[in-house]
Protein backbone atom coordinates (compact mmCIF):
# COMPACT_ATOMS: atom_id res chain seq x y z
CA UNK A 1 0.00 0.00 0.00
CA UNK A 2 1.18 3.71 -0.84
CA UNK A 3 -0.39 6.92 1.19
CA UNK A 4 0.72 9.92 -1.13
CA UNK A 5 1.31 13.01 0.05
CA UNK A 6 -1.59 14.97 2.13
CA UNK A 7 -3.97 17.36 0.04
CA UNK A 8 -5.33 20.83 0.56
CA UNK A 9 -9.34 20.14 1.51
CA UNK A 10 -11.80 20.34 4.17
CA UNK A 11 -10.56 17.96 5.88
CA UNK A 12 -6.68 17.52 4.50
CA UNK A 13 -6.65 14.52 2.89
CA UNK A 14 -4.26 11.79 1.15
CA UNK A 15 -4.92 8.90 -1.41
CA UNK A 16 -4.26 5.60 -0.52
CA UNK A 17 -3.20 3.17 -3.14
CA UNK A 18 -3.07 -0.42 -3.13
CA UNK A 19 -1.28 -2.29 -6.03
CA UNK A 20 -0.65 0.81 -8.04
CA UNK A 21 -4.36 1.72 -8.06
CA UNK A 22 -6.52 4.43 -6.21
CA UNK A 23 -8.16 3.12 -3.34
CA UNK A 24 -10.10 6.34 -2.09
CA UNK A 25 -8.97 9.05 0.13
CA UNK A 26 -7.80 8.78 3.47
CA UNK A 27 -8.47 11.35 6.65
CA UNK A 28 -6.59 9.61 9.44
CA UNK A 29 -4.61 6.09 9.96
CA UNK A 30 -7.57 4.60 10.75
CA UNK A 31 -8.76 5.10 7.53
CA UNK A 32 -6.01 3.50 6.35
CA UNK A 33 -6.68 0.24 8.30
CA UNK A 34 -10.23 0.36 7.38
CA UNK A 35 -9.55 0.81 4.00
CA UNK A 36 -6.92 -2.64 3.88
CA UNK A 37 -9.27 -4.23 5.77
CA UNK A 38 -11.60 -3.73 2.67
CA UNK A 39 -9.19 -4.78 0.46
CA UNK A 40 -8.83 -7.76 2.41
CA UNK A 41 -5.40 -6.98 3.84
CA UNK A 42 -4.61 -6.94 7.55
CA UNK A 43 -1.90 -4.10 8.31
CA UNK A 44 -0.14 -5.26 11.59
CA UNK A 45 2.28 -2.15 11.81
CA UNK A 46 2.08 1.25 10.02
CA UNK A 47 5.65 1.51 10.69
CA UNK A 48 6.57 -1.43 8.56
CA UNK A 49 7.49 -0.37 4.73
CA UNK A 50 6.58 -3.52 3.67
CA UNK A 51 3.33 -3.10 4.16
CA UNK A 52 2.45 0.78 4.01
CA UNK A 53 4.91 3.56 1.78
CA UNK A 54 4.38 6.78 3.65
CA UNK A 55 5.25 9.51 0.32
CA UNK A 56 5.14 12.95 1.95
CA UNK A 57 5.06 12.94 5.60
CA UNK A 58 4.57 9.50 7.95
CA UNK A 59 1.90 8.53 9.40
CA UNK A 60 1.36 11.18 11.34
CA UNK A 61 1.18 14.03 9.09
CA UNK A 62 -2.27 14.91 8.31
CA UNK A 63 -2.25 18.78 7.29
CA UNK A 64 -0.44 20.04 4.17
CA UNK A 65 2.60 21.84 4.39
Amino acid sequence: MTVLPVQAGDPPFRILQIDGEMVGRVTSMTDVLFAARAAGITVHDLDDPAAVRWVGGGKLTWRPH
